[in-house]
């Protein structure tokens, strides 16, 4: 399954590749602790299922791990075939 086309319509694929992005650039460094499920949907409302599917996503593709009790933090940097949509901010 590609998460990451450009025509993709899936909020969390948008998501994801906002943060993804974030990280590309710098904005969210390695050992980052990604801001809360909570904080996602307020920052973006969308739904808390959508939040943490993206932030899944970005687990299973080696950026983000999660740390039990603390949640998720940067582990490393998107290779150049992974930043595939236009940034934004979450």
């Amino acid at each position: 399954m590609d998460t990451g086309g450009a025509a993709d319509p899936r909020l969390y694929v948008k998501l994801a590749a906002s943060i993804r992005a974030q990280i590309q650039a710098g904005e969210l460094a390695v050992g980052f602790l990604v801001p809360p499920i909570t904080s996602l949907q307020q920052a973006t409302g969308y739904s808390r299922q959508t939040c943490g599917k993206a932030l899944r996503v970005l687990e299973q593709e080696g950026l983000l791990q999660r740390v039990p009790g603390l949640g998720y933090h940067v582990i490393s940097q998107p290779r150049k075939d992974q930043a595939r949509l236009p940034s934004g901010s979450f």
